[in-house]
């Protein structure tokens, strides 16, 4: 079974376009993105937000250790 859905895919490809060409600018601050794990981060943010097919984000470290 396939992970991502196919319109995923699409917005993450139309934002690495972006990201190449130089274009690719972050939420609030509007700084230029340097890194591509943070462009595909971006994407898949895009994606969640029109609905299409992506994993739930995983949750930081410290909520998911052990507690004794």
């Amino acid at each position: 079974m396939a992970r991502y859905g196919k319109k995923a895919g699409e917005k993450v490809e139309k934002v690495m376009k972006e990201f190449k060409k130089g274009k690719l600018k972050s939420g609030r601050s509007g700084k230029k993105v340097t890194s591509r794990k943070q462009a595909v981060a971006i994407g898949l943010s895009q994606a969640r937000k029109a609905g299409a097919k992506v994993p739930r984000k995983k949750s930081s470290s410290t909520s998911s250790r052990s507690r004794k």
